[in-house]
């Protein structure tokens, strides 16, 4: 006698829901909301430098009192000598995603790294873990001779991955040149050797927020001021006097890159902070191209903030007002 239950059997239809954007629109604000109006949600961190401790000031991370007692995870996750993956994340959200719907809860990945989200939703294949040393060496490069020249020089040994990755995308380009350094193969021929997606991945529902540009522009500019005036270079010159290696992945973040110039006299201090919000504005411009290019994104016209855009997302995530 088959003693299962067959509610327990049936496969999990609950959604997981995204809320992505570009950075300073209002992303934590708004999971936040979602996660109190469901009442039973939970929010995974879905940004490559929140997920470091020690790394505060130029972060955005949600204090306590924004968390509003919502369960966050993934933030303040690993210690800025490590030099964490979107593979690394990609396995440990889908860990935390199960745990969660094992509680009847919902997860709600928030966050502005699309490459995270896209390695969960389509597992990237088994690559060579980073070489810090390699890596300093195209940074090097990119900051002697510019993006153009590293793609230049990926177009050399892999064609098909320069075809695809834009010019002044220098991580993804830094990181085909290192595969291809590191296991003499082309990254273009090694990707197609992908896991199959987690069983979750369907139930993915992303909305991205889509705020008006110029308004965007302007609170990153003031947010980088802001950083820089609450203590920027103090939380640097800190990390590089504890040990954290200048070329690690929480050190070459937006902001962190600038001050760390500046500290080695390569920049004049009015230098760096115009770089860092000229740089966060670029990266915001990548973000949007980004979330654009992605599969069944449903977009939200304004600021996490905005009660209209709150109102839509509750719409269309199915939980109308309560």
């Amino acid at each position: 006698m088959n003693s299962k239950n067959p509610e327990n059997s049936r496969p999990n239809s609950n959604p997981i829901f995204a809320i992505v954007g570009p950075t300073a629109s209002g992303k934590t604000d708004l999971g936040v909301e979602l996660a109190l109006h469901l009442g039973n949600g939970e929010v995974i961190n879905c940004d490559s430098v929140q997920i470091y401790k020690e790394i505060v000031i130029a972060t955005a991370k949600p204090t306590r009192e924004e968390m509003c007692g919502v369960r966050h995870h993934l933030l303040d996750y690993v210690s800025p000598y490590t030099n964490y993956t979107a593979a690394d994340w990609a396995r440990d959200a889908s860990e935390k995603i199960t745990e969660i719907e094992s509680r009847g809860n919902v997860p709600i990945i928030v966050g502005g790294t699309g490459f995270y989200l896209r390695t969960l939703r389509r597992p990237l294949f088994e690559s060579p873990p980073t070489n810090p040393a390699l890596r300093e060496q195209f940074r090097e490069l990119l900051k002697e001779k510019g993006a153009e020249e590293l793609h230049s020089m990926l177009k050399e040994v892999d064609p098909e991955s320069a075809e695809r990755i834009p010019v002044r995308d220098h991580s993804r380009t830094i990181r085909a040149l290192e595969v291809f350094q590191q296991t003499g193969k082309k990254l273009s021929d090694l990707q197609p050797n992908r896991d199959e997606p987690p069983a979750f991945a369907d139930r993915i529902r992303v909305f991205a927020l889509d705020p008006p540009r110029e308004e965007l522009y302007d609170k990153i500019n003031a947010r980088a001021l802001v950083h820089f005036e609450n203590g920027l270079v103090e939380e640097v010159k800190a990390l590089l006097e504890e040990g954290v290696p200048p070329e690690s992945n929480a050190l070459g973040s937006h902001g962190y890159r600038r001050v760390r110039e500046y500290l080695a006299g390569e920049r004049s201090l009015e230098s760096a902070i115009e770089k860092t919000a000229q740089d966060v504005r670029n990266y915001a411009k990548r973000q949007m191209t980004w979330f654009r290019k992605e599969e069944g994104v449903i977009w939200l016209n304004g600021f996490g903030s905005d009660p209209r855009v709150k109102e839509t997302l509750f719409d269309r995530a199915g939980c109308g007002n309560s």
